[in-house]
């Protein structure tokens, strides 16, 4: 399937903040589309450029992008993990960059099953090859857990009444569409608040989506990985889009700090945030928040 592109986030506060000199080594932790992996490679700044993504179909479509281009000397891509990737590497860099969001390539392609717009088979996992379905896990969890999940991961305030009406489905069929799901939680909701803002189903999507990935966790044990990889006066930059990935990367940026202050310098006091132009062009903007840490040059 084509990989369907989608408008990189925050990208002149990114290149402000990390392009920064000539002839840098650039890692791209969630290459996704390649937007600012390939806007930084035009500036002609970089020396060696390497992107990852666990998802296989962005995978393909980066690698045929990367062999088409004038850039394919000196950059790559590679079909991995970025936690994965930090923990079995020796190579350090200049700049390196993470956008965790999910792409509008994954929400737009029903099969997926990463949003209730379409009726698809409940999957949700980035990398298709392995590991636990959404489909799994709402079929096979406790109600308790699945309580649990959904208002760690997703900040659910009916997270007890939407998992008491899955195990009550669950008794009459096995629960594997995002329509059956988005049901459950849309009658879930008291009828005053099933046409509010955020539809009913959103947050237990975003929590299923979060918990499938190990988006968290991951996340907070790659941080530490990430700082070691960045070189005297290398810097680190990370776009999240909600509360739980920013609360982690501001934590974990905290803790490094005040552990090796001496060799580590936050750049960014409070989250740089996309310009009115900017969301008013790409509405998915609208919560990005981009946070930045340097490794000082001794």
């Amino acid at each position: 399937m084509t990989y369907k592109e989608h408008i990189s986030v925050l990208y002149k506060e990114c290149f402000e903040y990390l392009i920064t000199s000539e002839n840098l080594s650039y890692l791209d932790m969630t290459f996704g589309g390649g937007g600012h992996f390939f806007s930084f490679l035009k500036s002609k700044k970089l020396s060696k450029a390497i992107g990852l993504d666990q998802d296989i179909e962005a995978f393909n479509n980066g690698k045929e992008k990367i062999k088409n281009s004038k850039f394919s000397e000196f950059a790559e891509i590679i079909h991995t993990n970025y936690y994965d990737f930090l923990k079995n590497t020796d190579l350090k860099f200049d700049c390196m960059l993470a956008d965790l969001g999910v792409s509008s390539h994954h929400f737009d392609s029903p099969e997926r099953g990463f949003s209730f717009r379409f009726d698809a088979e409940l999957d949700m996992r980035m990398n298709t090859t392995k590991g636990e379905t959404a489909k799994d896990i709402l079929n096979n969890y406790s109600e308790e857990d699945l309580a649990d999940i959904f208002y760690i991961y997703g900040e659910e305030r009916l997270s007890r009444k939407i998992a008491a009406k899955i195990i009550e489905f669950r008794k009459n069929k096995t629960l594997t569409r995002t329509k059956e799901l988005e049901e459950i939680c849309f009658v879930s909701y008291p009828k005053h608040l099933r046409h509010g803002k955020t539809h009913p189903a959103t947050r237990v999507f975003q929590a299923l989506r979060i918990y499938v990935n190990k988006e968290l966790e991951v996340l907070e044990n790659s941080i530490p990985l990430m700082i070691n990889c960045l070189k005297p006066g290398g810097r680190l930059g990370l776009i999240s889009f909600h509360s739980l990935e920013d609360r982690i990367v501001k934590h974990k940026f905290k803790e490094a700090y005040k552990n090796d202050q001496d060799n580590l310098k936050i750049l960014t006091k409070r989250p740089i945030i996309a310009a009115e132009e900017e969301v008013r062009l790409n509405p998915r903007s609208r919560s990005a928040k981009l946070r930045v840490i340097e490794k000082i040059v001794l």
